[in-house]
């Protein structure tokens, strides 16, 4: 067993969202109680991780204060610092929040697609602070339940407008993001953008 032993040196990473699941799913409230983000880190390292990967709000709450984001955000470098680990990679949840029930860079409203942006901006600052060089953009929510529920040149036009503003906006800062698209057949959408098999079976 020794040989399959996990080094860090093998970089193996896990996201914050997949060891503290709370156990939630599309027909039950939570199961598991939430685990800091501290104590992820600290375990990980004990089984020999390299480093965390995160969406904003695995780490910061939605709804907090920026008193609140920054002393998280502190104790968790420090809590990386104390055990060696790293964040390589970085994302935006705009999928959970009820706003972006239509979708978030595609969203038929301006408002919802402006407040996705800066969503988006906010998250890009918490990965370059953390050390992250590779910035995932899963579009979870672009798209419809049925093909007439929204025009897909429409919105595929606006997706293209916000990955084209986000990387003026990695350029302009100085991050060097290297973006990385995260698409699926249908997760959750029935027709998501940006799909993978799906898209090759209806072309064949």
């Amino acid at each position: 067993m020794k040989d399959y032993q996990p080094l860090p040196e093998h970089k193996f990473t896990f996201g914050l969202w997949t060891v503290g699941n709370p156990g939630r799913d599309p027909f039950g409230e939570p199961t598991r109680m939430r685990i800091a983000a501290t104590a992820i880190v600290e375990k990980l390292a004990e089984l020999g991780v390299y480093g965390v990967n995160l969406h904003d709000n695995d780490l910061v709450p939605i709804d907090a204060t920026l008193a609140e984001r920054d002393r998280i955000v502190r104790e968790f470098k420090e809590a990386l610092d104390d055990h060696g680990m790293v964040v390589p990679m970085a994302t935006t949840n705009l999928f959970a929040d009820p706003v972006f029930k239509d979708g978030a860079f595609t969203s038929a409203d301006a408002r919802v697609r402006a407040f996705a942006l800066q969503k988006t901006m906010k998250a890009m600052d918490l990965g370059a602070e953390l050390g992250a060089e590779t910035y995932v953009f899963w579009g979870g929510r672009e798209g419809a339940e049925v093909d007439a529920g929204g025009n897909a040149l429409d919105g595929l036009a606006r997706f293209r407008d916000a990955l084209n503003f986000l990387c003026e906006y990695s350029k302009d800062q100085g991050y060097g993001y290297r973006f990385a698209l995260e698409p699926k057949p249908n997760e959750p959408r029935g027709d998501i953008y940006l799909p993978t098999r799906r898209l090759y079976d209806r072309l064949h």
